[in-house]
């Protein structure tokens, strides 16, 4: 298929998915948030993808923010419906997916950026990002989930900071409060992120996809994730890869996981 905004890349079971708007900073339009819809939908369906590297073409930005030029003349409603819609259709989309997803954060995360990062499961970042949340700059919040998943990586108090100052925080920063998860140099990105994620995809599929299904139950309203964890759980001990790990622990030899 063809993605005018993206770049689509698959080396063994790793697909890597660039956001391909370099002039524009890799600014989300329309168009490009309904590419990520329809890719990362490809992707979770493909028996052949086991995990996937979401990144922004060029050095000075992963996505540095939302087309706010699409936002002039939205109403009330309307601006409703385009967080509703793109909170469904891309941010939980990504979230919820059942293979892992691991943001390559190289130079501006920002606004809808940074939302995406975040819906993302893990975040590297190179040593040059800023992220942040300007939206209160522009007499809005952060609509793509941003509230929500911020606060729940870095607390609270440092979340209210972050969005009602809307100032940009640095990768160190970034790393010290929880936001990201490792920091390397730009040109070690995207090896560091392949390194990370054909680490996890060393491991059980149907684990993974469970693992991620568990600690999401945890942050959702009226869900119990612990009982959530108990059914995954045991339903990981009806699986030929459970089986397979076991046999491959005891026989001291590498497991060979099917994703059955």
């Amino acid at each position: 298929m063809e993605y005018p905004n993206l770049l689509i890349a698959t080396t063994g079971r790793i697909q890597t998915i660039t956001i391909n708007r370099e002039s524009k900073l890799n600014a989300l339009n329309k168009a490009t948030l309904a590419e990520l819809h329809t890719a990362f939908t490809h992707a979770f369906n493909d028996a052949q993808v086991g995990g996937i590297i979401l990144t922004g073409a060029g050095p000075k930005a992963f996505v540095a923010g939302a087309d706010i030029g699409e936002f002039a003349g939205l109403d009330a409603e309307a601006g409703t419906a385009l967080a509703r819609d793109n909170q469904a259709n891309v941010f939980n989309l990504i979230a919820n997916g059942s293979k892992p997803v691991l943001a390559a954060v190289n130079g501006f995360a920002l606004g809808g950026g940074l939302e995406l990062a975040m819906a993302c499961h893990i975040r590297i970042a190179s040593d040059n990002a800023k992220m942040g949340l300007p939206e209160t700059t522009l007499g809005l919040i952060p609509g793509y989930g941003g509230t929500q998943r911020l606060t729940q990586l870095v607390g609270k108090g440092k979340a209210l900071e972050i969005i009602l100052t809307a100032d940009m925080v640095t990768a160190a920063d970034a790393l010290q409060f929880g936001l990201v998860t490792n920091v390397t140099s730009p040109d070690n990105l995207l090896a560091v992120a392949e390194a990370t994620i054909t680490k996890i995809i060393q491991r059980a599929p149907l684990a993974l996809a469970a693992a991620i299904r568990s600690v999401n139950a945890g942050l959702t309203d009226g869900i119990n994730g612990y009982e959530t964890e108990i059914r995954e759980f045991g339903k990981c001990f009806g699986t030929q890869d459970f089986k397979e790990g076991v046999a491959a622990f005891l026989e001291k030899r590498k497991a060979d996981f099917k994703g059955e």
